[in-house]
């Protein structure tokens, strides 16, 4: 990882991230997440059918900003991939229900199944 080599306390504490995906024609797709943090890795649930998904799994590059809204952003930059399995990873899942009032982040959506997006933070850009 180049830049700080730790994510900011506050980013963790974040209820949501921005992530940009690159489409197929490169141009960037932005869309608001709820995730969870462990070490330098950042987890997304979605939907397997999301745009976000598909990016993902055509170009990994993406970059997330943190409390975009005030005066002490944090933006990073990563790799992201699709885990199709969502329930393997327990520990993720008890994160996403702590943070977010018992949400099961492995749940179905209207949208389909979900999967899990593994980013591993490869710079921070900001840090407040």
């Amino acid at each position: 990882m180049t830049g700080p080599t730790a994510a900011p306390p506050s980013t963790a504490s974040a209820r949501t991230a921005w992530l940009t995906t690159l489409r197929g024609d490169g141009s960037p797709h932005t869309t608001p997440v709820w995730f969870v943090l462990t070490g330098d890795t950042l987890w997304i649930a979605t939907s397997v059918s999301a745009v976000k998904a598909r990016n993902v799994a055509r170009d990994p590059r993406v970059s997330l900003a943190f409390d975009g809204t005030g005066d002490r952003p944090a933006v990073a930059e990563g790799r992201a991939e699709a885990l199709p399995r969502p329930r393997e990873h327990v520990e993720v899942l008890a994160a996403f229900a702590a943070k977010y009032d018992g949400w099961d982040a492995a749940d179905e959506d209207p949208y389909g199944p979900r999967t899990l997006l593994r980013v591993t933070l490869t710079r921070w850009l900001m840090v407040p």
